[in-house]
């Protein structure tokens, strides 16, 4: 048993980081998503988790290097960029100045835009917040923007305050997540609603006012074994995918 445990967190912790790094495609036309309208495209990023050795800022350079060539419309960033309250996981941090700068290298036409996952808040959320908007990268905090392609039809994007964002003891959290007062700042003009939630628990109290919710936090479960699945969950209930594409009725 110690062997297998070493072995899965080797590989979770090291090998996948550090080595690995796999392109996932989606095509998807969302509810009220406008269909005569061009193709959205969207780079997703989510749970970077600098830490050295295993994603130092060499690794997040080559990252966002990938990410560029895909030429997007948009980045979005899902939140924990950094190693939070795990240190016995990495031998050194890399500052947020560093890691910020190499975000900042993103390109898109519509920007790159964030919210902040519960790990930065742990660690040290002004830091992490500076870190992004001084290098040109608005954060998203209960808060919405208008965006407007040139060749395409506007849309709200919008963005949670985090879901575990204070940590009273092991699973025990208040959020500073506030999703009615964020859809009461969007009019209500027609224009399709994307969500950022870096928790994806929130999923089933979006409204169907949205016609897209982007999550992160689960690495796809982390570890999955081969007919069994993941032999433990990082979410505090069972009421979102921890990977790929959920539907409900009104939303995705």
């Amino acid at each position: 048993m110690s062997l297998a445990t070493f072995g899965l967190a080797s590989y979770a912790f090291a090998i996948e980081p550090r080595f690995r790094l796999r392109v996932t495609h989606y095509k998807l036309l969302p509810p009220r998503w406008p269909t005569t309208a061009r193709p959205l495209r969207i780079v997703v990023v989510a749970d970077i988790h600098a830490c050295e050795p295993w994603m130092p800022v060499s690794r997040i350079d080559e990252i966002v290097a990938v990410f560029n060539s895909l030429q997007p419309d948009i980045i979005l960033l899902l939140g924990d960029y950094v190693m939070g309250v795990l240190p016995r996981y990495a031998t050194g941090i890399v500052p947020d100045t560093v890691w910020g700068n190499s975000l900042s290298k993103l390109s898109a036409p519509l920007g790159c835009h964030a919210i902040l996952g519960n790990h930065d808040w742990w660690h040290g959320v002004d830091s992490v917040r500076a870190a992004l908007v001084d290098n040109g990268i608005p954060v998203l905090e209960n808060t919405a923007t208008l965006i407007r392609p040139q060749d395409g039809p506007a849309f709200w994007l919008a963005g949670l305050g985090d879901q575990w964002a204070k940590k009273f003891s092991r699973g025990v959290y208040q959020g500073v997540d506030d999703l009615p007062g964020t859809m009461a700042g969007i009019p209500d003009d027609g224009n399709p609603i994307l969500l950022l939630a870096h928790e994806p628990d929130i999923f089933i109290t979006v409204p169907d006012r949205v016609s897209l919710t982007l999550c992160g936090h689960t690495h796809g479960g982390q570890v999955r074994l081969p007919f069994i699945g993941p032999p433990s969950s990082i979410q505090p209930t069972d009421s979102a995918s921890p990977m790929g594409i959920s539907s409900r009725v009104g939303g995705t």
